[in-house]
């Protein structure tokens, strides 16, 4: 019998670890597909494909000119474009699918959260009075805080930021989570931080950043995630796991 083929749509933490607790079965046949937008991705443990596929009908035609037995859907769980096409993708081609999602931040007792819905509403609810911003949404979309110039942001991402902002008050640091709650304390302080805008990624790798502001009483502006593609989703790498173990022989018996 050969082997289960799978794909994953990495890019987060948890599809490494996903793809690392896969890597040496041998009967799995696995693939990371990451966008291609970090300069310097770290090492991974299996094969990895770099880029786009050309939407949803080019991974289509991908799944099943490479054999693919089973699509996961590991994206951040702000990549709602590439969430659509999966979904649409594996119905498009008759494979299965399930999506390794992680689970959103909720609010605690002493944190001062304000909720919005986009990047562009998170920069408007910094109002009409200049503060210091950290900025931690990633280099993506920073630019919108070019829309409200009066205020001081600290932009923190992996990669530079390009092009650079026009606000005339920008502070780039270049760093990469995990971080540790003291080193968030320890920032947060020193450069008088007195509202963060943040994505609720969820996760553990950057939640540091909300318990130092829970500390520090400092404003957190919030963007909520938008609806996800319909597909079954689990919320952990063992879960997924259990479930890709769950799947295998089914896969196989189809020839899918």
């Amino acid at each position: 019998m050969g082997k289960t083929r799978i794909l994953i749509l990495g890019g987060t933490t948890e599809a490494r670890q996903l793809a690392e607790a896969l890597a040496a079965r041998a009967d799995l046949d696995v693939v990371l597909s990451l966008a291609g937008r970090t300069v310097d991705p770290a090492p991974q443990p299996v094969p990895v494909r770099s880029g786009g596929f050309g939407g949803a009908e080019g991974l289509s035609r991908y799944l099943v000119d490479e054999a693919i037995n089973l699509l996961i859907d590991a994206t951040h769980p702000f990549a709602a474009r590439i969430s659509a096409n999966a979904a649409e993708a594996a119905t498009l081609s008759g494979i299965s699918a399930f999506a390794l999602r992680r689970p959103a931040w909720l609010p605690v007792e002493g944190d001062r959260w304000r909720s919005v819905q986009t990047v562009s509403k998170a920069i408007a609810a910094l109002g009409p009075t200049p503060r210091h911003v950290f900025l931690a949404i990633g280099r993506q979309e920073a630019h919108y805080a070019n829309a409200a110039p009066i205020h001081h942001y600290w932009v923190r991402s992996v990669d530079p930021v390009e092009p650079p902002l026009t606000a005339p008050n920008i502070t780039y640091i270049h760093s990469k989570g995990p971080f540790r709650l003291a080193d968030e304390l320890v920032m947060l302080r020193h450069h008088r931080i007195d509202v963060i805008v943040t994505k609720n990624s969820g996760g553990s790798a950057t939640y540091a950043k909300i318990e130092a502001a829970r500390q520090l009483g400092i404003e957190v502006i919030m963007i909520e995630r938008a609806p996800v593609a319909d597909m079954l989703a689990v919320e952990t790498v063992e879960a997924a796991l259990h479930h890709i173990d769950h799947l295998a022989p089914s896969l196989m018996k189809r020839g899918v």
